[in-house]
């Protein structure tokens, strides 16, 4: 298995952060593959993959080097380099892409083919190429849809948070990848592959959702320095149609957006969560919440310094008649 050495300190400094550029690479690798997994995911994938691999017909030395760069259980490096610790514009990240040195491209293109580099790759190019797709996708593909996906991206991050400081990072990481879980004595398992282990003590490590892919570990060169561990969104985060109300049925009886934040409440989550979920203004949710209340159909708890908000029996039971 692969499993990465981690200090107290590089714990105690890392962070979840939001990439533009990740969900970018994420929506690359679900038209490379043609792989998606919930119903709305599988529309994305019929709307956009025709006018890809329109695209990839067209110039057919970048088809190959996104075949050569993107293989099963492996990522050429500089097609996917760490986000920084603050959020950057899609512009700035990959500029990143573009910039990566002409040999250390090629250099990681032939690490994934066996130490081989098609003739064809054997250019200066590379980077350009990459990341003038990926603004492609970008553009086309991900930014009209950034609000919403960033909404869900945020909501993932704030119940990540939520679990790392009423349980500890093994709560907070565990099962966060497939194949990922604390091992304990700083030990990090990152995957179930049969990968050397990696001493990443002094680095910075980030922890970046997606809403697309399962996920990928990167890392920058030629000195790490920043480690990140790219993971999809859990849960109704991971598929933007579940939970949504039906107008007809409970949204009927007490209102959509007093609907979407009853459905949302399945498990706990604080006001701002639901804001970030919901894309309803903090008053909206405040509102609902209180009506909620009122009527005995969820109820709250203190967990820290945050209050959170939970379905009683109740509102179970109006949830489960209603159908939503």
């Amino acid at each position: 298995m692969g499993w990465w050495q981690v200090d107290a300190d590089t714990l105690a400094t890392s962070r979840f952060v939001l990439s533009p550029l990740a969900e970018t690479t994420a929506a690359l690798m679900s038209l490379r593959w043609n792989a998606a997994e919930f119903p709305l995911e599988r529309e994305w994938l019929r709307t956009y993959r025709p006018a890809y691999l329109e695209r990839l017909a067209g110039d057919p030395l970048t088809a190959a080097l996104v075949e050569a760069a993107l293989r099963p259980h492996w990522i050429a490096d500089f097609v996917a380099p760490p986000p920084t610790e603050l959020e950057q514009p899609f512009e700035a990240e990959v500029a990143v892409v573009r910039a990566t040195p002409a040999p250390r491209a090629r250099r990681n293109i032939a690490e994934g083919l066996g130490g081989r580099l098609p003739s064809e790759l054997d250019r200066d190019d590379l980077g350009a190429r990459i990341a003038d797709l990926l603004t492609w996708i970008w553009h086309t593909a991900i930014e009209p849809d950034w609000p919403r996906r960033r909404r869900l991206l945020e909501a993932d991050v704030l119940a990540r948070t939520r679990q790392l400081s009423l349980g500890g990072w093994q709560a907070a990481l565990d099962g966060l990848r497939d194949g990922m879980r604390w091992l304990g004595d700083g030990r990090l398992q990152i995957n179930a592959f049969d990968y050397p282990p990696r001493d990443i003590s002094g680095a910075r490590l980030l922890f970046v959702p997606n809403t697309l892919r399962r996920g990928w570990a990167s890392w920058e060169e030629p000195r790490p320095l920043r480690y990140a561990l790219i993971y999809r969104a859990s849960g109704v985060l991971a598929d933007p149609g579940a939970g949504r109300v039906v107008p007809g049925s409970l949204g009927r009886l007490v209102g959509a957006g007093r609907a979407r934040v009853l459905v949302e409440l399945e498990q706990p989550r604080s006001t701002s969560q639901l804001v970030a979920i919901t894309g309803l203004g903090l008053g909206s949710v405040g509102g609902h919440l209180r009506v909620l209340l009122e009527a005995g159909l969820v109820t709250r708890r203190r967990a820290g310094r945050s209050v959170l908000y939970l379905r009683t029996a109740a509102g179970e039971a109006v949830v489960r008649a209603a159908g939503g």
